[in-house]
């Protein structure tokens, strides 16, 4: 069944009070026992991907969602019959722009004359691209591992061709705008991340503005991602802490300062009707988001204060309102020196239980990110644009690496994706050998350095060097910088 944004067009506009009782909108011959996804939105710059989900059998669910494996062609945790909007080219966004050093400019004429001399080897490096994960990869929350920097500064020119390879960041992470994502990694890792070459969980969901106008947006620090749904176009976006601020009483365990009690705004929500929630981030505050999320689901037809009349009916699963996670990673790497800490993936886990428990049926849901093909499809355009960007070539290079450290995303999701995989030892994954059910089909590394000379000397042969000598390539001799 479809389901289209019905939704008030202003934000103070009140329909009218539901019934206590209210099923939820359809006939019962339009009810079926899958998620509404929107009707075809009528817009150009919208693809509707299928997910890519095999046909498993229901009664799995809940165990592959824990640890799916590549021996069951499983590609997603998602539901049956949905499928995931995305937006038709890369956002338009703002560059950052390099950082000048003294020298520069002389050191971009000699290496430009040193790639005249060598066009075979700067077609191979064109015809070659990176995708890299974040968060136990390049860096540990706010800490940059080492190997990442010296990977990026050998990427970004400091190489015998003084050439830059094409990369983009695919991350499964989330809670942020671009900008303000990539200015934060941009200072971690010593390097200018372009928002052009960059993708995190929630880009792609950008699409959903063309189907709901009103949202419930949760995850994240403080209220950063109303901040988020804001710039892709969604006209009326709802926080959890406006609910609270509406209503304390919503969440008995409500976590709530004054800062966000300033930011909040409140309305009457009893006159209010949500088309959609959004999970963008991780949650802070999981009691509040877990309540509210769920006064929702169970709501008639999204409509806080009701109730569906009979919620675990099986005429009313197609009623309940659509919930989209960003992405399903269970576990995540970050600061802390011991195992890696919970992630959304988790949140998502135990909602799922939490619906379970109260209907006695599985919840019905719509999760972006790795390993979703409509990621990778997305990924395919960026990579595009960032090579016309820095070569003047709008085109895929034929030899992609995706570096991960998480087999049960970035390896799955590359290896059914058709790209080189490379395994890093940096993050979640710590195995000795590869992965037993998402292997690395390219290889396993202690660390994102050694992945990428190995690439490299696959693709330009064993004796390229990873280090501009300024002095072989000065006319005087003299260092060029």
């Amino acid at each position: 069944m479809s389901q289209t944004a019905n939704a008030q067009a202003g934000a103070d506009a009140a329909p009218q009070d539901p019934a206590p009782n209210e099923q939820p909108v359809g006939s019962p011959h339009d009810q079926t026992d899958t998620l509404p996804i929107p009707a075809e939105s009528g817009h150009g710059a919208i693809i509707e991907i299928p997910a890519t989900r095999s046909s498993i059998s229901d009664v799995h669910m809940q165990r592959l969602s824990l640890s799916p494996s590549m021996k069951d062609r499983r590609g997603s945790r998602n539901s049956f019959g949905v499928s995931l909007p995305i937006p038709r080219s890369p956002r338009k966004s703002s560059r950052l722009s390099m950082v000048e050093r003294p020298g520069m400019h002389v050191r971009d004429i000699i290496a430009s004359e040193v790639q005249d001399q060598a066009k075979e080897k700067v077609e191979k490096v064109k015809n070659m691209a990176f995708v890299f994960d974040i968060d136990g990869v390049l860096a540990h929350g706010n800490n940059a591992i080492p190997e990442a920097k010296a990977a990026l500064k050998m990427l970004n020119g400091d190489n015998e061709l003084g050439i830059q390879f094409p990369y983009i960041l695919l991350t499964n992470g989330g809670g942020k705008t671009e900008e303000a994502r990539c200015a934060q990694l941009s200072e971690v890792l010593g390097y200018p991340i372009s928002t052009d070459q960059f993708i995190q969980s929630h880009t792609p969901m950008q699409a959903l503005a063309e189907y709901y106008e009103n949202v419930l947006v949760c995850g994240g620090e403080g209220l950063k991602v109303r901040e988020v749904a804001e710039s892709y176009g969604f006209k009326n976006v709802i926080h959890p802490k406006d609910i609270l601020a509406w209503d304390p009483t919503i969440s008995p365990c409500r976590k709530f300062t004054e800062e966000e009690q300033k930011l909040a705004k409140p309305r009457d929500f009893s006159k209010f009707k949500f088309d959609a929630i959004l999970c963008f981030a991780e949650s802070h505050d999981q009691a509040t988001e877990f309540q509210i999320i769920l006064d929702l689901l169970l709501s008639a037809n999204g409509r806080l204060l009701t109730r569906a009349k009979d919620p675990a009916a099986r005429d009313a699963v197609a009623g309940h309102i659509p919930i989209y996670f960003s992405q399903g990673d269970l576990l995540c790497p970050t600061e802390h020196k011991g195992p890696p800490r919970l992630h959304l993936g988790a949140f998502r886990v135990s909602l799922e239980a939490q619906y379970k428990a109260l209907t006695g049926r599985d919840l019905e849901r719509i999760v972006y990110g790795k390993p979703e093909r409509a990621t990778y499809i997305c990924a395919d355009e960026v990579i595009k644009s960032w090579m016309e960007e820095i070569h003047g070539e709008k085109r895929l290079p034929k030899n992609i690496y995706m570096i991960g450290d998480n087999p049960q995303s970035d390896i799955i999701g590359g290896n059914l994706y058709g790209w080189n995989t490379c395994l890093v030892r940096t993050g979640v994954f710590q195995g000795k050998g590869n992965d037993e059910n998402n292997p690395a089909n390219f290889g396993v590394f202690d660390q994102v350095l050694d992945a990428v000379k190995a690439a490299v000397r696959k693709e330009l042969g064993d004796d390229f060097k990873f280090k501009w000598d300024p002095k072989k390539h000065s006319p005087h001799g003299s260092a060029v910088e």
